[in-house]
């Protein structure tokens, strides 16, 4: 796998973070001493101390010394932190060379490069990735601001897709993604806990329910994704004419789980859109 020279720098360090910054150590994309961390309580950060990496409460120190810079702090807390770096900047050559990549939840790039606009030639990638990465199958959709060259979208791409899949889309998809990709996982596991609290209903061990409806899972996605066949067709393979399957999703459509979950992406797709605004 190709491996990356540049120092990576979080400006938050919270679970999305966390996510990119040790799948990247993982994978072996980047070192531990290529990476460093800021955040506003410098005890919270102590997982990233616990894998080897550098960590500080001056987001400026990451500023002034990562080439590739994560923007990963909560929407609300853009104006206050990107006013304090403003008030702290000095502009030297290699700060044209920064690329900044924000993760954040609804904040289109307008919004981001008015912000960021102290910043001379601002390189500004928005990006919605998932927490999935932090183990190598995550998902990533990216969409580059004015400055970015075809070299950044290139190295953040070989960066992302090392944790799993990543995709150039128009910034108009990413709120949507997120409620699909970004979210999913937090459904995933609802769906998860469910199938095995009916594994343990029915008589099978709480650590086993849980390993084989985990387990299910992973297999059903990977006959997906490898097989190429729509799910209804996958599905209807599974279902014998009377047989025990078909009466299960017979109960799955009367309890209406396909608009439930139809119902959560479009909440989430709409809320990521208005954390953006406030």
């Amino acid at each position: 796998m190709a491996k990356l020279d540049e120092k990576i720098g979080f400006i938050g360090g919270g679970n999305m973070a966390f996510a990119i910054g040790s799948g990247l150590i993982t994978r072996e994309f980047v070192k531990t001493s290529q990476v460093l961390v800021s955040g506003p309580n410098i005890e919270n950060l102590a997982r990233w101390r616990d894998i080897g990496i550098t960590t500080t409460d001056n987001n400026c120190e990451v500023l002034d010394k990562a080439d590739i810079i994560f923007i990963c702090v909560k929407p609300h807390i853009l104006t206050p932190m990107a006013t304090h770096l403003r008030g702290m900047y000095t502009t030297t050559a290699k700060d044209k060379d920064k690329l900044f990549v924000s993760v954040l939840a609804g904040v289109n790039l307008k919004t981001l490069e008015e912000k960021f606009s102290f910043v001379d030639g601002l390189k500004m990638i928005r990006t919605m990735p998932n927490t999935p990465m932090q183990i190598g199958e995550g998902i990533t959709v990216y969409t580059p601001g004015s400055y970015v060259k075809q070299q950044d979208l290139e190295k953040l791409h070989l960066m992302l897709n090392s944790l799993g899949i990543a995709q150039q889309v128009p910034e108009a998809m990413i709120d949507s993604v997120t409620g699909v990709a970004g979210c999913g996982p937090a459904f995933v596991y609802t769906i998860i806990e469910a199938l095995a609290d009916g594994g343990v209903k029915q008589g099978v061990p709480r650590q086993m329910a849980l390993q084989f409806a985990a387990q299910m899972l992973l297999g059903s996605a990977k006959m997906v994704m490898l097989s190429g066949k729509h799910p209804a067709v996958l599905r209807d393979e599974v279902c014998s004419p009377g047989g025990a399957t078909i009466v299960g999703v017979h109960e799955l459509e009367k309890g209406n789980l396909r608009a439930t979950l139809i119902n959560a992406v479009e909440k989430s797709s709409q809320r990521a859109a208005e954390l953006g605004k406030k």
